[in-house]
């Protein structure tokens, strides 16, 4: 065989070497494709991981939802309710946030419905403003120099807060003489709850308003005030807390005395922890609550070591009118004794309601639609005056209570007697007397809710100051909490009206003590 040619080995080399290089760029073009296809398959990765994320936060956002609406929140106290209410708000801000920030990730995200354009409400003109201008740094145009020319401007509001506040309120008397008669003249110094004390009305009214209306005990507030650079022992703001009590106590008298001349009233009981020293532990003591009717509510609080009903016999004394109340047996004495007794539709509807919500009970569930019907009733009538309420009530009130008797007693009988259902019934039926009284005046109120929303509050305070001193101290923080109960209840802001009437306290005779009178 002839040996090559150096020709064509220079052809075997150029085909080797183009053969490497077409290698190489298939090679190249490997590692380009993997690099591709590993891209591709992270994004499908990504993908398929927000869709998973989306469907589980849409899921729990629609769980969420439910749950927040479920007719079961409803066996749930105001205080256990608003717990819930505000959790439930947090959760899902948290979801509908993180569901936002899932569909603004990736090449297409999902269209959303279109939702309405939230409307944020006006801040309270009445608020101080702090106003700050963002102008230009220059006053001429940065293109040709001109003079700028305002046109217009963008306001935007927002509601700030600062921590509290504390000065020095410093009162001079000045002194005067006459040196021809030796004459001294001076303002007097003005009379204080606390004479020669540390605290202004403004800072006495704040501890107050702190303990028993934002149920912030004693050493917490101690605790804010120190981070304000204040030193105020709990025992110097207890001092403070029982002259102010002691202080106010004609204004207690002479509230009770109005809400024994109404003609009904509502009363509620909650318990509260004493400190029992002898034992070494607390016991369990009473806040009695008795509100009035009408366009000027009172509330008062009795504070009492026991549940007796000779409590609620000492507070109402010779009083003789239409009770409001649940079924228990400590009122039964003040209606052997000449007191009307009224019993609460939203205790009886209840019944049904938890009947309902066991079993699903449609006969529980037609109860509910009865008793709906007569609130809806009420709430037609709830802007009439007594009278024509009264008139109103016999038309349109009557037939339907009637119709409710009937129903309930042919049914009575079929019930199973170990059931919800027949332990609603069986309450409305004992109950129906004082039930149906609604029919007897148009002043008798439909339920107890005004007693229970008065009392509420004290469920988040006792958890707040987990106990009472002693029966005494018991006995003023019911007086103050009356006080300032009966200011909400009459649309006044605590605070502002407590600061008036510890200014006007000391310097105001007893004939005009109802001048100062949480009422509006």
């Amino acid at each position: 065989m002839d040996a090559p040619t150096p020709e064509a080995i220079d052809d075997i080399d150029t085909l080797r070497r183009m053969v490497r290089e077409r290698e190489a760029m298939i090679a190249e073009r490997d590692v380009s494709l993997a690099a591709r296809d590993a891209a591709i398959a992270s994004h499908e990765r990504t993908l398929r991981e927000r869709d998973a994320l989306i469907g589980k936060l849409t899921h729990e956002l629609a769980r969420l939802r439910r749950v927040q609406f479920a007719a079961k929140s409803e066996r749930m106290d105001a205080v256990q309710r608003g717990l819930f209410d505000e959790a439930m708000a947090e959760d899902i801000a948290a979801v509908e946030a993180q569901l936002e920030a899932a569909q603004a990730t990736g090449v297409a995200p999902r269209p959303k419905a279109p939702r309405p354009a939230p409307t944020r409400r006006a801040l309270p003109p009445e608020l101080a403003r702090v106003t700050t201008i963002h102008a230009p740094a220059r006053c001429d145009c940065a293109t040709c120099g001109a003079a700028l020319v305002k046109i217009g401007e963008h306001v935007s509001e927002k509601l700030d807060a600062k921590p509290i506040e504390l000065f020095v309120r410093r009162e001079v008397y000045p002194q005067y003489a006459c040196r021809t008669c030796q004459t001294v003249v001076a303002e007097p110094v003005a009379p204080a709850i606390i004479d020669r004390g540390l605290a202004a009305p403004g800072l006495l009214a704040q501890v107050v308003i702190q303990k028993y209306v934002d149920h912030l005990p004693l050493y917490r507030q101690e605790a804010i005030y120190a981070r304000h650079g204040l030193t105020l022992p709990r025992t110097t703001l207890a001092e403070w807390i029982g002259k102010v009590g002691l202080a106010l106590q004609p204004l207690v008298d002479a509230l009770r005395a109005r809400l024994l001349a109404a003609p009904v009233l509502h009363a509620d009981e909650t318990p509260v922890a004493q400190l029992d020293p002898g034992a070494g532990k607390t016991r369990r003591a009473y806040l009695f609550v008795y509100r009035s009717t009408g366009p000027q509510p009172i509330v008062l609080f009795d504070y009492g070591p026991t549940r007796a009903g000779k409590h609620a016999a000492a507070f109402l004394g010779d009083w003789k009118g239409a009770l409001m109340v649940d079924d228990y047996a400590g009122y039964k004495a003040l209606f052997a004794q000449g007191v009307t007794e009224l019993a609460c539709w939203a205790h009886a509807r209840r019944k049904f309601f938890d009947a309902h919500a066991i079993s699903g009970s449609p006969v529980a569930k037609e109860a509910l639609e009865r008793i709906g019907a007569i609130y809806a009733i009420e709430a037609e009538l709830r802007t009439l005056d007594p009278d024509a309420r009264h008139r109103e009530r016999q038309r349109y009130l009557a037939p339907r209570l009637a119709a409710l008797k009937r129903w309930l007693t042919d049914l009575q009988p079929k019930v199973l007697g170990n059931t919800g259902l027949a332990g609603a019934i069986g309450y409305t039926q004992k109950r129906w007397d004082a039930l149906a009284r609604i029919l007897a005046d148009g002043r008798h109120p439909i339920d107890n809710n005004p007693a229970e929303n008065a009392i509420r509050p004290i469920a988040v305070g006792r958890k707040n100051w987990l106990f009472a001193g002693s029966e005494t101290a018991g006995k003023r923080a019911a007086a103050i909490m009356g006080l300032l109960a009966t200011a909400k209840a009459n649309g006044l802001e605590p605070h502002a009206w407590l600061v008036d009437v510890l200014t006007r306290l000391p310097t105001t005779k007893d004939r005009d003590i109802a001048t100062l009178l949480p009422l509006a």
